[in-house]
């Protein structure tokens, strides 16, 4: 059943580990990343949550690209390439490991949300759930994969609006399943 590798380096997780925004920190996202990977039949590679925190900028953390989807669709050749409007993110490119699309605006539940705690330069803006490690208060900045929504920057997908909260039920109430975006930094 698994997929093929070819050559994945880019995702959307196909769940949230249960916490909402409290992913165990970036180790704990990171962590995350790389389990559903493997799940899905990838060997072999760095996966790093696409996230920024009080210590480290998401663009620093995932490599210089190019990124790949599991059905071998590159989604950006660089950092520069993906943080521009030409990067190849899209509803049927933002897919999880084992190539599935993920529901978007329109689709029931919506679940376009992608939590980043990033603006559209990649770098730290708004809250961050403490790091990564609250499931209570505060809130973070997320991104639509669909590139469509409500929201400040509705068409981004890095830094459309803040979530309500950090929970699970508050990620959930803007149109979220407390999903993010996984890149291989080797």
């Amino acid at each position: 059943m698994g997929m093929k590798d070819k050559g994945m380096s880019f995702f959307v997780t196909s769940m949230n580990p249960g916490k909402g925004a409290d992913l165990g920190g970036l180790a704990g996202a990171d962590a995350h990343c790389a389990a559903l990977a493997q799940a899905a039949g990838s060997k072999g590679k760095n996966w790093k949550a696409y996230l920024s925190s009080s210590q480290e900028n998401a663009r620093d953390r995932i490599g210089k690209g190019p990124w790949m989807n599991a059905k071998g669709v590159v989604v950006a050749t660089s950092v520069e390439n993906l943080l521009s409007d030409a990067n190849n993110l899209t509803k049927d490119n933002a897919i999880d490991e084992k190539g599935m699309v993920i529901n978007g605006r329109g689709d029931t539940p919506n679940r376009h949300d992608m939590m980043t705690a990033s603006n559209a330069k990649g770098m730290l803006e708004g809250g961050t759930c403490n790091d990564w490690t609250s499931s209570g208060e505060g809130s973070v900045l997320v991104g639509h994969h669909d590139r469509v929504g409500g929201g400040a920057a509705p068409t981004s997908w890095s830094s459309a609006h803040p979530s309500r909260a950090c929970g699970m039920e508050a990620l959930r109430a803007t149109g979220g399943e407390g999903l993010y975006y996984c890149f291989a930094a080797n």
